[in-house]
C-alpha cells in the first residue's frame, strides 16, 4: 500500500507517495497543498491514508483520488517520525530532531512514543534562549531562530558587511545586502571567505548549544539535526564539538548527533507515517 505525505510547512507546498518501507515513488510540488499532492499521485494508486502538515492556514479538504482520509500533524513530529522510520534515528527510542531552515523546531520521541507536551506546544525550539541579550527579533520570533534560520544567518553576515567586515560574499549576492541567503554565506564559507567562514562557526555554535540544551533535559540516544541548513560538510564536526564543550563527558559518550540525510522530503515522509499508523 502507498501512502501520501503532504508537507504544508514550505513553499511551495511538497507531496510524497511512499511504499511500505518508507521508499520515496514519487515527488512532486504545487502552489497549494491540493495540487502538489494531485502531481504527486498522478499514474500511482495510493492507499487509504493522507497527510498533512497544517501549519498556514490551509485546511484539510484536501481531494485527491484514492486517499480516504486526512491525518493532521505538526512539522516537528513529522521530522522526527520520518527519522524514527527510514532515518538517523532508526531503533531508537528516544530521539529529538531539530529542524532548522527558514522556520526553527524541533519533534520528539520518548520511549518510542511522540512528545508534544502538557498544550501541544513542546518542539517550539525557535524560542530556545541562548543569549543573555535582549533584542528585538529575539521577542519576535525566539532568540534560536533569529540566529540559526536561513534568514538569521544572511542576516548576521549582512551586519558583518555593515560593519566594515570585507566579504565577497557581497558580490556573489549581486551587490545587495538584501539579496544575500544562507546559501550565499555557506558558498562562501566553503570558498574561503573569512567573514562567511566566521558566521558559519557562529551557526554551528549556536546549535551546538541548543542540542546541549535539549539533551541534558531530555537525554535522548540521539539528536539529529535536518532541515536545510543540515550542511554537515560544514558543521557537522563543530557542532559535535560544541556540544561536547558544554556538556559532561559520560553524556557525550552515549548521545550521537547527527545530521539528517533525508533531504527536503523529510517533513512530507513522516506525514506519510503518521498517516499510515493512524488508518492501521
Amino acid at each position: 500500500m502507498l501512502s501520501l505525505g503532504l508537507d504544508l510547512s514550505v513553499q511551495p507546498a511538497r507531496a510524497i507517495l511512499v511504499d511500505d518501507g518508507g521508499q520515496v515513488i514519487a515527488s512532486a510540488t504545487g502552489t497549494t497543498g491540493s495540487q502538489a499532492a494531485r502531481a504527486a499521485a498522478k499514474g500511482q494508486s495510493p492507499g487509504a491514508a493522507g497527510a498533512a502538515h497544517i501549519d498556514r492556514g490551509e485546511d484539510a479538504r484536501i481531494s485527491v483520488p484514492g486517499v480516504k482520509s486526512i491525518t493532521r500533524c505538526a512539522a516537528g513530529a513529522a521530522a522526527v517520525a520520518a527519522e524514527a522510520w527510514v532515518g538517523a534515528a532508526k531503533g531508537a527510542r528516544h530521539v529529538i530532531c531539530l529542524h532548522i531552515g527558514t522556520e526553527v523546531y524541533a519533534g520528539m520521541i520518548l520511549d518510542g512514543r511522540p512528545w508534544t507536551g502538557a498544550h501541544g506546544r513542546a518542539g517550539a525550539a525557535a524560542w530556545l534562549a541562548i543569549n543573555p541579550v535582549e533584542r528585538q527579533d529575539y521577542r519576535k520570533v525566539g532568540s534560536l531562530a533569529a540566529e540559526v534560520s536561513a534568514r538569521g544567518i544572511a542576516r548576521r553576515l549582512s551586519w558583518r558587511v555593515q560593519a566594515g567586515d570585507e566579504s565577497r560574499v557581497l558580490d556573489a549576492a549581486g551587490g545587495s545586502l538584501d539579496a544575500i541567503t544562507e546559501r550565499h554565506v555557506f558558498d562562501g564559507a566553503r570558498s574561503g571567505d573569512g567573514v562567511a567562514m566566521s558566521v558559519v562557526r557562529d551557526t554551528a555554535k549556536y546549535i551546538g548549544m541548543a542540542i546541549a540544551s535539549l539533551a541534558a533535559m531530555i537525554d535522548p540516544e540521539i539528536v539529529i539535526v535536518g532541515g536545510p541548513i543540515a550542511v554537515a560538510d560544514l558543521m557537522l564536526e563543530p557542532v559535535r564539538l560544541e556540544c561536547a564543550r558544554r556538556l559532561p563527558s559520560d553524556t557525550m559518550k552515549t548521545l550521537r548527533v547527527e545530521f539528517s540525510a533525508l533531504g527536503a522530503d523529510a517533513v512530507a515522509i513522516g506525514a506519510a507515517r503518521i498517516a499510515r499508523n493512524a488508518s492501521a
